[in-house]
């Protein structure tokens, strides 16, 4: 489809998602006292901050930002920092708790408590980031309820879409461009090791070229706390000079979310009950009939019918 602007062949968007220290008392509330355990995520906006803003005004380059508003209330000069250099600030839950586990009051609260905290300190926020990429059945409800323009949590595609139940935008995202999920290294357990930047860089760069010759959108999920380290930034560095050299349109989620018209692709969310045939239009007409029944046959065996 014809997309990007400047005539670009690609898309691309840089994201962090701002998990200081909520990330981990989200996760389990008695990190609250464990001030090892917090100093992990208080380098984020302490360090990991400043060294991001500035790589990406070297390159001018605009980010989105996902932040917890309990974050925000803990850091509020590096979220105006992060507006001052003209980035987007977006919604990323008010503590760090997967919507799933909270009540549908809870998961409302949650939505506008955050909401107002990142308004007050002076962003325009219009995307939304589950603190677990997850939602519930009234996400999306609650999400058009409150004026949000788009979603950034599925993993159904390559390409930004329209939600066929909702008017929002989704910009996909994908654990294999995540860099907790080549990073974190959990030492409750010391069961992850760490890897290093040439490993995590032999994962992106494959499927960085694979997105970009299809003409799809690169998002990548980025973590102050872990890709601010001075190994990491480094390894950014590279990834942003490559995703420039190769003709990609750089762009916040939320410029990206913009570009969609109403004439866009639509989809939606994976339907519980998979259906039990292929539509004919997407069965390909073989001229060896072999291969035809071979996968005529496996439809049949899908589906149980002969």
């Amino acid at each position: 489809m014809a997309l990007w602007p400047q005539d670009k062949d690609f898309g691309a968007s840089i994201t962090f998602d701002f998990d200081a220290e909520e990330v981990w008392i989200g996760e389990n509330p008695e990190n609250a006292n464990r001030p090892g355990v917090l100093s992990q995520g208080a380098y984020g906006p302490r360090v990991g901050v400043p060294l991001i803003l500035d790589l990406l005004a070297k390159h001018d380059v605009k980010a989105t930002f996902f932040i917890c508003g309990k974050d925000a209330l803990r850091h509020p000069d590096s979220v105006r920092a992060i507006l001052a250099r003209g980035h987007e600030v977006a919604h990323h839950g008010h503590s760090h708790t997967n919507p799933t586990t909270l009540s549908p009051e809870a998961e409302r609260a949650e939505l506008y408590d955050g909401l107002a905290v990142l308004r007050d300190l002076g962003a325009e926020i219009t995307g939304y980031r589950s603190p677990s990429w997850e939602f519930t059945d009234q996400t999306l409800d609650l999400l058009q309820e409150a004026g949000f323009k788009y979603s950034s949590n599925l993993l159904n595609d390559i390409r930004p879409y329209r939600f066929e139940s909702h008017d929002l935008i989704e910009v996909p995202v994908s654990w294999i461009l995540d860099d907790a999920a080549h990073f974190w290294f959990a030492n409750d357990t010391w069961e992850k090791t760490i890897r290093s930047t040439r490993e995590v860089l032999e994962v992106w760069q494959p499927e960085i070229d694979g997105i970009a010759a299809l003409g799809g959108h690169v998002m990548l999920t980025l973590h102050p706390m872990i890709s601010g380290r001075p190994s990491r930034l480094a390894m950014l560095e590279k990834i942003i000079v490559g995703l420039k050299g190769a003709g990609a349109w750089i762009g916040t989620v939320r410029q990206t979310a913009e570009l969609l018209d109403e004439d866009s692709p639509t989809g939606t969310l994976s339907a519980a009950q998979a259906p039990t045939s292929l539509p004919a239009n997407l069965i390909p007409e073989h001229k060896d009939e072999r291969l035809l029944g071979v996968a005529r046959g496996a439809l049949a065996g899908r589906t149980g019918r002969a």
